[in-house]
């Protein structure tokens, strides 16, 4: 038999997960790391910490499979976007990783937007709009406030990046990240001295390494890596992608007339297409792993992530007891909404925990909060307020672009059921669930499957390792109820932004 492993390193987990070269899911292992938060706004986490993850996984896929290292054809890495990871050349790091929910820098982005060369000479370039969490942001706040850090970064990565580094020795910049960290010139597919200078951070160029395709091989497993793990010294490691891309080609979104929601930490919402579509009012246009194709991007931190701080802070016993039992706490809080109707409560969440896309200093609350609710309709609450804001970012795109046929969600809402046809109701649209568990592995392993020639290409690779799982159909008895719930939705956003303001004046 011959395997694919994918790894995935996302906000706080990471994951390994062996794939068939038919995309059949054999095993996968999990670790999760620490987010640490050593000042307000600050979201960081130990890079050896991190490490140890990578390697823990790996050598339990690889035990627990009992397959012989030589089957494995290849490795692929895929992680969250944006964030910072920085290294010497001597392999050391400098800073801890930030993770892309940062907003430390939220005072370069203001003084950037306000600069009229911005909308006029750089975002033809980045095809992005520059936010706090990004690399760019991260680099020009390190280099004020924590200089001998920037002096001492030899390699500036993304976190798969940083990943691939450990394991091969080797520095490579994969493009399809690259291209969403507004440190390329995605127009032109290349390093640009001018755009870095804009951002007042030129010198980081010789700290940029070499931009390397998503299925190029990008080093081998050194025998050091073998000896920790059990791979075999010389098993080859693909460039990987970005996890927007990872999670839609995983979807199978390889036609432009399909939509994918990825509901997890982030609200990623995107479309392909074969002309980039560059407007301020986007978030984001990145280069696809697909060749011709652009992938056009809705996202914010302000997804199914409000639910886990909500159990962690709200319900604790619960959760402990689940664990206690080797259980998992989401079946009780699924229940829990089942038990609710849409139209039995008029309370809204708005899940800004972690960021907004609404306004940058937007922060969450529930509105409509009475005496007689209980936890069930504030589970309730949360789940559709995930589910608004995700319409708000899929509103945005249609902007552009005709009403999708269907939808692929992936994420992990779409392990419940009760949260997969709530996207149907509000969308109003059928909902494809893809037969996997792993999107962000899966995706990226199919690099490792194309670059060891068993695909001839990324779409060949999609096209034979998906299958749709299920299809949601969805409730046209609700729309009606939705729809004026999502338009309280936003008009309760858009009126508290005044109070929002104030809030930060003070």
């Amino acid at each position: 038999m011959k395997y694919v492993l994918g790894i995935d390193n996302g906000g706080t987990m990471t994951k390994a997960t062996l794939f068939s070269l038919k995309g059949e899911e054999v095993l996968t292992a999990v670790r999760k790391t620490e987010m640490l938060t050593p000042r307000p706004y600050h979201t960081e986490r130990d890079c050896e910490e991190l490490w140890q993850a990578n390697l823990a996984v790996i050598r339990e896929v690889l035990t627990r499979s009992a397959i012989a290292a030589v089957e494995l054809l290849g490795i692929s890495i895929t992680g969250h976007g944006n964030g910072l990871y920085v290294m010497n050349k001597a392999g050391e790091t400098t800073y801890n990783g930030i993770i892309s929910t940062d907003q430390r820098a939220q005072k370069y982005v203001h003084q950037w937007r306000a600069d009229p060369r911005y909308d006029k000479e750089i975002l033809p370039k980045t095809m992005q709009s520059v936010w706090a969490g990004q690399p760019v942001a991260l680099l020009a706040w390190l280099k004020e406030n924590e200089r001998d850090v920037y002096a001492k970064t030899d390699y500036i990565f993304m976190v798969k990046d940083y990943i691939r580094y450990k394991l091969t020795g080797e520095a490579f910049f994969e493009q399809t990240d690259a291209s969403g960290t507004s440190l390329l010139n995605v127009r032109d597919r290349r390093y640009d001295k001018e755009l870095l200078a804009f951002f007042g951070i030129e010198d980081a160029l010789e700290k940029l390494p070499p931009l390397r395709g998503s299925t190029d091989c990008c080093g081998t497993i050194t025998g050091e890596v073998a000896e920790l793990t059990g791979l075999q010294a010389g098993t080859p490691v693909a460039g990987g992608m970005f996890d927007i891309s990872a999670s839609a080609i995983a979807s199978g979104l390889v036609t432009e007339d399909h939509l994918c929601i990825v509901a997890g930490t982030w609200s990623i919402n995107e479309y392909i297409t074969k002309k980039p579509v560059v407007d301020k009012r986007l978030f984001m246009t990145s280069i696809y792993c697909m060749d011709g194709y652009w992938l056009t991007t809705e996202a914010s931190p302000t997804s199914a992530s409000n639910l886990e701080w909500y159990i962690n802070q709200c319900m604790p016993l619960e959760k402990n007891e689940a664990e206690a039992k080797n259980q998992s706490i989401y079946p009780l809080c699924n229940e829990l909404v089942s038990q609710t109707e849409p139209e039995e409560s008029e309370l809204l969440f708005l899940p800004f925990l972690f960021g907004s896309n609404a306004v940058s200093h937007a922060s969450s609350c529930f509105i409509g909060l009475l005496s007689w609710h209980q936890r069930a309709h504030l589970l309730r609450a949360i789940y559709e307020g995930v589910v608004f804001s995700h319409m708000a970012h899929v509103e945005r795109l249609l902007q552009f672009r005709e009403k999708p046929t269907v939808v692929r969600l992936a994420g992990g809402v779409t392990k419940s059921d009760v949260w997969v046809q709530l996207f149907a109701d509000v969308l109003q649209l059928p909902v494809e669930v893809i037969n996997v568990q792993e999107h962000g592995t899966l995706g990226t392993a199919m690099c490792a499957a194309v670059m060891a020639d068993e695909y001839e290409s990324i779409q060949q690779a999609s096209e034979a390792m998906v299958q749709v799982k299920t299809t949601i159909q969805p409730n046209q008895v609700k729309a009606t109820i939705y729809e004026q719930k999502f338009k309280r939705y936003q008009e309760t956003v858009e009126k508290m932004a005044d109070v929002w303001a104030l809030g930060v004046k003070q």
